[in-house]
């Protein structure tokens, strides 16, 4: 792409195989094959959010998947948050069922990467601090997601989105995406005059049609401003201690008062205020309400990325995806009309 000439096309779109450079971000639980299929039909690259997900849930949406599209997608694991025989199993049934690109989250774990990697997959790792960029690189990462601190739900660093970008782009020769906070077209076109080969996006995908976040989250989403998120490690119930979550602020949060960090899962009630079915889920766990939740939806964690000032409808997830380009080509192409700016 030739920044400012109004096309987003990137050499990231051919390797990923999608016509904009716009990732869905691997949501767990709520990036399934319904949502998944909706973005890659559409254009944009999709991401299977499995974390955690038993190899048989695995299984039956990338099926789904199939059936709904025939475009490329990448299946989303985090595998320094999943027990190693699990996660072995993960792999393992990805690879029978010829998944081609993997999505990796939080601690590098090398290993993981090679055996994808040895089967001739494509690896996308999420990094939040540029030493985690270069052991992911080390490591044979084949894209680097750079997730800024302004980003919805789990965020593994604390610098802001461009600020990252920025320092990621200055040290690698790997594509870069920008990951955190992007709701509009304008932070997609920032992104790309920067440098990055595409973004990913979570909240602006959250609140579609297809999502299979339960209405409820949706809407809060909706009536939501970045304002109202906050960065807590209190929703920890299920991940290491200190992993930090953007959410909604809601009556869990206000409980905690200006203590938002240093919370000990060990000390932590384990009360249920939910289920997914039969599953119970437990207040402060990091389990977000999806369509099958019912219970105390106020009360759990409504991941949201200070993005969510652009967010005002849900909608189908093709026609946020459309606008979402529309509003970068446009300003792609003031910014080639617009005097440069001058220096301070």
């Amino acid at each position: 792409m030739t920044a400012g000439s109004g096309s987003l096309r990137t050499p990231l779109c051919d390797r990923l195989g999608c016509d904009y450079p716009v990732i869905l971000a691997g949501m767990g639980g709520v990036a399934r094959a319904e949502l998944a299929a909706a973005v890659a039909n559409a254009g944009g690259f999709p991401t299977l959010g499995m974390v955690r997900e038993a190899p048989s849930l695995i299984r039956s949406e990338i099926e789904a998947y199939r059936r709904l599209s025939d475009r490329p997608f990448a299946v989303n694991l985090i595998p320094a948050a999943t027990d190693p025989g699990l996660l072995h199993r993960q792999i393992e049934i990805c690879l029978s069922m010829e998944v081609a690109i993997f999505s990796f989250f939080w601690d590098v774990l090398p290993e993981a990467i090679a055996r994808v990697k040895a089967a001739g997959a494509l690896v996308l790792h999420q990094v939040g601090t540029l030493p985690a960029a270069r052991e992911a690189e080390a490591a044979g990462a084949d894209v680097l997601i750079a997730q800024g601190q302004d980003a919805g739900g789990h965020v593994h660093g604390r610098s802001p989105t461009f600020d990252l970008l920025r320092s990621v782009l200055d040290t690698t020769a790997l594509p870069v995406v920008a990951s955190g906070g992007i709701g509009s077209g304008k932070a997609l076109a920032r992104a790309l005059t920067l440098g990055a080969q595409g973004v990913q996006c979570g909240t602006a995908f959250l609140a579609t049609e297809e999502s299979f976040a339960h209405d409820y989250h949706k809407q809060r989403i909706v009536t939501a401003r970045g304002a109202d998120t906050v960065l807590t490690d209190g929703f920890v119930l299920n991940w290491p201690m200190g992993s930090a979550v953007r959410v909604l602020r809601n009556s869990v949060t206000e409980a905690f008062g200006p203590t938002l960090m240093g919370h000990d899962p060990e000390r932590i009630a384990r009360e249920v205020i939910a289920y997914d079915g039969p599953t119970p889920r437990l207040r402060q766990s990091t389990d977000s309400p999806l369509r099958t939740t019912s219970g105390a939806l106020e009360q759990m964690p409504l991941y949201c990325g200070t993005g969510a000032d652009d967010i005002d409808a849900i909608v189908p997830a093709a026609q946020r995806l459309s606008v979402l380009c529309a509003e970068a080509r446009a300003q792609l192409v003031s910014d080639r009309h617009s005097p440069p700016a001058g220096r301070s």
